[in-house]
């Protein structure tokens, strides 16, 4: 049965690892890092069936040379989280030969070297001794820059965001690949790049046991590990789908709530960025806000006091209570000291007429 696999990777500084080191890795040779000094040989591993450099057409020629690539992939990148090649790993089919699954493998290499403009390093590895004997797959080790005649140039970024869509392009590409083998060589297996929801299949996925859980199966422990690998995946799949379901009520309730922090932080924000106001500022405005409320009130017509005469034909006491009275409400209303005065013998009060019983004569 065909067996489908892609899988896109980073190979980063962040993570500990070099180009270097996964090249020499995966080619199964010796690479001297000249950025660390570091030797990386690897020149005595095993299983490596074949091993190619891709390029596009108008690359310079030093890049068929697997030091020199990696060690320019290296170089180019300065930061220390660099993300310094990139690489696909596909399962090739064991139904067809060692010689067409090498052409599979190149071809696919060729497409994506035309599309990116990139280099390709192409390792195609046998199953390992203690593994599945099925386990045919080729590693497909990229540049992250882009090759012309004067080497590498600038990042390829489309493959680092999943939005852009091309690795699922490249996954549907490479099971369009492998079914024209299959049915190129007499063969009747397909493989489908979808997932089980979307191929309308209602059956539990498999799961990758991995070459130790394998070796240890051959030895005749397979019941054992078999099922706690198993209880150990089940475990791990609830998890993860009632996560998603929490995820999911948990967005349901963000989009209900109504969004009230927008002003409250733009407020915020004013006030933070806003400066102090001087004294003097302070003093003025608080004149313009009183003048200002001073011209919203109405104006008083006060009609000016008219002299008036004190009757002392009755009782004189308090004839003199009343003039006491009249001359504390003077006084009272009199203006302050400091304050100019104009045209004073105008505004000076005429003085009370006292009037005596009997007499019209004014005192």
């Amino acid at each position: 049965m065909a067996i489908y696999h892609l899988s896109v990777k980073a190979i980063s500084r962040s993570a500990g690892r070099s180009a270097t080191a996964a090249a020499a890795y995966r080619a199964a040779t010796r690479i001297h890092d000249e950025r660390t000094g570091l030797v990386h040989d690897y020149s005595r591993k095993a299983g490596v069936l074949h091993r190619e450099i891709v390029a596009p057409d108008d690359a310079p020629a030093w890049v068929r040379d697997r030091a020199q690539l990696w060690n320019a992939a290296e170089l180019a990148e300065t930061r220390k989280n660099s993300t310094v090649a990139r690489e696909i790993e596909v399962a090739l089919p064991t139904e067809i030969s060692p010689q067409h699954r090498r052409e599979l493998a190149c071809a696919l290499a060729h497409e994506i070297a035309a599309r990116h403009r990139c280099a390709v390093d192409i390792a195609i590895h046998a199953p390992a001794r203690r593994s599945d004997e099925r386990n045919h797959h080729a590693h497909l080790l990229m540049t992250t820059r882009r090759l012309n005649a004067e080497g590498l140039t600038e990042k390829t970024r489309e493959l680092d965001d999943l939005k852009t869509g091309e690795v699922t392009r490249w996954r549907e590409r490479w099971a369009t690949l492998v079914n024209e083998h299959l049915a190129q060589h007499g063969h009747t297996e397909r493989v489908d790049h979808r997932s089980l929801e979307d191929q309308g299949l209602d059956r539990d996925p498999t799961f990758h046991k991995g070459p130790a859980v394998t070796a240890i199966e051959r030895r005749g422990e397979s019941a054992r590990v078999a099922e706690r690998v198993r209880d150990e995946l089940t475990e791990r799949l609830q998890r993860a789908a009632e996560l998603g379901r929490l995820e999911r009520a948990s967005q349901e309730i963000a989009r209900s709530i109504i969004d009230t922090t927008t002003k409250l932080d733009a407020a915020l924000a004013g006030r933070d960025t806003g400066r102090n106001p001087s004294l003097e500022e302070i003093r003025r405005d608080a004149q313009v806000e009183w003048l200002a409320v001073r011209a919203r009130q109405p104006a008083i017509d006060v009609a000016p006091d008219k002299p008036r005469a004190l009757d002392l034909s009755g009782d004189l006491a308090a004839a003199r209570r009343d003039a006491r009275d009249q001359w504390l409400a003077q006084r009272a209303s009199a203006p302050e000291p400091g304050q100019e005065q104009t045209e004073k013998s105008n505004d000076a009060r005429a003085p009370s007429r006292i009037v005596l019983p009997d007499d019209d004569r004014a005192l």
